[in-house]
């Protein structure tokens, strides 16, 4: 089986061609949950495969997300970015790029050698400010979807973030992830303003379960959230988080949000073969 490693701000995923592959659907979650661990696989936030697309969009080919748990994920942001990259890369795309998603057609651009900018799928099922209580103290969640079926995030403000208690902050994003409010679940977006029209971000992945280095959606998310709150302009809006910055540009028309575009770095970790022994296809 051949593979790529990508990482875009530091979120890393593994891709594979299943046009080429052919592995069964149903024996992908035990590989994907297999491979993306840390010690015993490669490694990876996220695990992507490519396929056909399937004639319901007018689509390059078709990306289908996992995340490292092995279960299916709608959409990533830094993942459709970097599988851009690798469509551009590998002839199946040109400059432009358009991929299926589970959570419909996403659109990219190649900016320059790594740099890529995706369009986002439009946000919906927004809620603001419901106040949620853990470990005696109020957080005040904001809620988002992107995409039909949508990602869900939640937004939560943090003072102090750069210098929060990790452990602390775990056990929030792990009480939150689960919520009953949020009945899919949710990932978890902490931030805090650093300076005008620019934030710091921590993202608690659901499927991860745990804080990755970014992450696309979310931010995407994030900076929704905020624009919509009067906190963000939308314009040329920069995210900071552990593996680099994000940038994301989006329309208000009416008070909804309309055509968010992610901008940041992929790199091209590694390309090779795996030979996994425990891995039966």
């Amino acid at each position: 089986m051949k593979f790529w490693k990508m990482n875009g701000a530091g979120n890393d995923f593994l891709i594979i061609d299943n046009t080429v592959e052919n592995i069964p659907p149903d024996k992908l979650p035990e590989i994907v949950s297999t491979l993306c661990e840390r010690h015993l696989g490669i490694g990876a936030d996220g695990f992507m495969v490519v396929e056909n697309a399937s004639g319901k969009y007018d689509a390059d080919y078709r990306m289908v997300f996992y995340n490292s748990d092995g279960s299916i994920g709608e959409m990533c942001g830094n993942g459709a970015r970097c599988i851009c990259r690798y469509g551009y890369e590998n002839g199946m795309a040109g400059e432009t790029q358009r991929v299926e998603t589970d959570a419909g057609l996403v659109t990219g651009v190649r900016i320059s050698g790594s740099e890529y900018e995706v369009r986002l799928n439009d946000p919906c099922n927004f809620r603001f400010d419901e106040v949620i209580e853990f470990e005696r103290e109020e957080f005040k969640c904001s809620y988002v979807e992107l995409g039909n079926p949508g990602v869900p995030h939640a937004v939560v403000n943090i003072e102090g973030l750069r210098d929060y208690d990790d452990e602390k902050l775990l056990r929030i994003g792990r009480f939150l992830r689960y919520h009953e409010t949020f009945p899919k679940g949710a990932n978890i977006n902490f931030y805090e303003k650093i300076g005008e029209d620019r934030f710091y971000e921590k993202t608690y992945e659901r499927g991860v379960e745990d804080f990755t280095y970014a992450c696309g959606t979310g931010t995407g998310s994030l900076v929704s959230i905020l624009t919509l709150k009067g906190e963000a302009s939308g314009k040329a809006v920069k995210v900071e988080m552990r593996g680099g910055e994000l940038e994301i540009n989006l329309d208000v028309s009416y008070g909804n949000i309309k055509n968010i575009f992610l901008k940041g770095p992929t790199n091209i970790v590694c390309k090779g073969e795996v030979t996994d022994e425990n891995i039966i296809i």
